[in-house]
């Protein structure tokens, strides 16, 4: 459904879009709506990407996710490169419509580039001077980022 489909003239009412059944997003000054995908089995978060107008409407329509890259400034299906696709299970929207959360089925095992099942494998902890550390939680790769993108 396009943005056109989706708004109206006519202001919307907070509670329309707190408590009606129509979807319209709340889309950012850049055309974009943070999106959270989590594993449909074991609840972990795998991944927060964007989605546009057309990334939302896609993902409605095929049942795989779909995304808009910030950096490449396009259009992206999960998967398209590696092979490791995300059959959207279950879509929602939060209480004012500015964020989706997906939960999916991630094929592949990989939902990061780095080639882990979650781009969220590093923990922040305090070093013994107390400045941040990250440390790995999620080392094993699933695949290997340079064979499957290239260099």
């Amino acid at each position: 459904m396009s943005s056109e489909k989706r708004s109206s003239s006519s202001p919307v009412a907070p509670d329309d879009i707190e408590e009606g059944v129509v979807l319209r997003p709340k889309f950012d000054a850049h055309g974009l709506v943070t999106c959270v995908a989590t594993d449909a089995r074991s609840g972990d978060v795998l991944m927060v990407a964007f989605m546009n107008d057309e990334a939302l409407d896609r993902t409605i329509q095929t049942g795989e996710a779909w995304y808009y890259s910030r950096s490449r400034k396009r259009l992206w299906k999960k998967g398209e490169t590696s092979g490791h696709v995300q059959q959207v299970l279950e879509m929602r929207v939060d209480c004012d419509q500015d964020a989706v959360w997906i939960k999916v089925d991630q094929t592949g095992g990989a939902a990061c580039h780095t080639g882990r099942h979650s781009c969220f494998y590093r923990r922040i902890d305090r070093g013994g001077d107390g400045a941040p550390v990250l440390i790995e939680t999620d080392s094993e790769r699933k695949f290997d980022p340079d064979k499957v993108y290239g260099k």
